[in-house]
């Protein structure tokens, strides 16, 4: 009886969740609809409401498009928790579906209405804003002195499982450039398909280690400091690339390095010990205020250098102090904010330019699936090898493989930017999208299928160890 309880409690939990989100999603889809169909009347002179410029109310627009945004990725997120994926799966595709790829396939007239440019425009300057508070919270959430403790097997792993994939990366880009290169130079369309193919999700590895319940498990600790090195080698990575192809002459370059360099020293050795001094001395109030003011002042000055705010708001936060729980319920009270709000909006916006239809022959396909073969393989074969040949075992080594291959959110990101960069073209940006999907979507059951024959090869081991202990007796 005593065991029912729980259950009826989490199913009428359920059913108050569903029914809540249900009563916020159908009138906004109703809301949607109405508009929708309204849109198709020719508006009589001067009763329209327009701007002063005569398009579209952006503000109005906005406050329609949002809790529409934030309903569908909720709803997708809480379905991508049932089938056993990362909620960030479900809103990765509520954005995609919210897109040109679907609904703006299907009723192009209300997606149209729903995001006119105005709209997009606004919904990239908030996106971008949720971006760099992200990268703070993944900054944050980077253990340094982790890293150093586990010591030679880690950092093996990490870099092996981004020098891999690089080289796969580079070989790639070099059968792709002719065909989607462009204007773009080789340098930076290859270090961009390079970069793209070593990319790990910290954010989303982190919670599929908890919701599987072995994140504090020798493998969890493991991945988690080897995807965090990855993290920091990979927005290191992409600072060169946004370098190369923002430089111009190689002193140009060489000039954008060498500034950021100098950054990253100011940060390490006077900014954090600073922080750290006023951050315990101030009211908790004054803590948050002055978070953000770090964290977008770290990102205009990366900006200004030439590599891009996200890597400024990154590396403010992993100077952050974090074992200060001041410090700590700030951070809880920005990443609320950042996830509820702002990240679903870039998944959206990531959607508005994702467009399926530009792989609509057969050749496309093809070039689809070998980059996703080329990043399911560099990241998997060069984590599991590296792990193996340091001491690891096998079914921990391809665990390890198959965690390392999760990109979500992270690869997202990085795509956003080569896309703004014009380092990628809109095709290969859907191709990237779709590799993203498939290798994050594949993580949870891949783990689930080496678990499951690595207890039966141990089964087998001891059936086939008992009879040959009772002969040797």
């Amino acid at each position: 009886m005593e065991s029912a309880v729980p259950e009826r409690s989490g199913r009428t939990t359920l059913r108050r969740v569903l029914v809540g989100a249900t009563l916020i999603a159908v009138p906004a889809v109703a809301v949607v609809v109405v508009l929708g169909l309204g849109s198709a009347y020719e508006p009589v002179a001067g009763t329209a409401a327009k701007t002063a410029g005569g398009g579209p109310d952006t503000y109005a627009r906005l406050l329609v498009a949002l809790p529409v945004i934030l309903g569908a990725c909720y709803l997708a997120g809480m379905l991508a928790k049932r089938l056993g994926q990362p909620p960030v799966i479900g809103e990765i595709v509520a954005g995609i579906l919210l897109g040109p790829s679907l609904f703006g396939l299907v009723w192009p007239g209300a997606f149209g209405w729903l995001f006119p440019s105005g709209v997009v425009s606004a919904i990239n300057i908030l996106a971008q804003l949720g971006l760099i508070f992200f990268m703070y919270l993944v900054g944050s959430e980077i253990d340094l002195d982790a890293v150093r403790k586990r010591g030679f097997t880690a950092v093996t792993v990490s870099q092996v499982s981004i020098a891999l994939p690089m080289v796969t990366g580079i070989v790639l880009a070099l059968g792709m450039y002719p065909v989607f290169g462009g204007d773009v130079g080789f340098l930076a369309f290859g270090l961009f398909i390079a970069v793209s193919m070593s990319v790990t999700a910290f954010p989303v590895l982190a919670r599929i280690l908890t919701d599987r319940g072995i994140s504090k498990t020798p493998l969890g600790a493991l991945a988690l400091t080897c995807a965090a090195v990855d993290d920091v080698a990979a927005w290191c990575l992409l600072a060169v690339v946004v370098a190369v192809s923002q430089g111009g002459t190689p002193s140009e370059v060489f000039l954008t390095v060498g500034l950021t360099l100098a950054f990253v020293a100011l940060m390490l050795y006077v900014v954090r010990p600073l922080l750290g001094r006023v951050l315990a001395r101030v009211p908790e109030p004054a803590v948050l205020a002055i978070l953000l003011g770090g964290i977008m002042l770290s990102a205009l000055a990366t900006n200004e250098i030439g590599i891009h705010a996200l890597f400024g708001a990154f590396l403010f936060g992993a100077i952050a102090p974090r074992r200060d729980p001041v410090v700590a319920r700030a951070a809880g009270k920005l990443g609320s904010v950042t996830l509820t709000l702002l990240l679903p909006l870039f998944f959206a916006y990531t959607g508005l330019h994702t467009e399926f239809s530009l792989l609509g022959s057969g050749s496309m396909w093809l070039w689809t699936l070998a980059v996703t073969a080329v990043a399911v393989f560099g990241k998997w074969a060069g984590s599991t090898t590296a792990a193996r040949l340091t001491g690891v075992g096998w079914r921990e080594s391809l665990s390890l493989g198959a965690l390392m291959n999760c990109r979500g959110l992270t690869e997202l990101v990085v795509l956003n930017v080569g896309l703004q960069l014009k380092v990628i073209s809109p095709t290969v940006f859907a191709m990237l999208v779709i590799m993203t999907l498939v290798s994050t979507i594949a993580t949870a059951p891949a783990l689930t299928l080496i678990d499951r024959f690595g207890k039966k090869s141990e089964k087998d081991s001891e059936k086939t160890a008992g009879p040959a202990a009772a002969e040797s007796r």
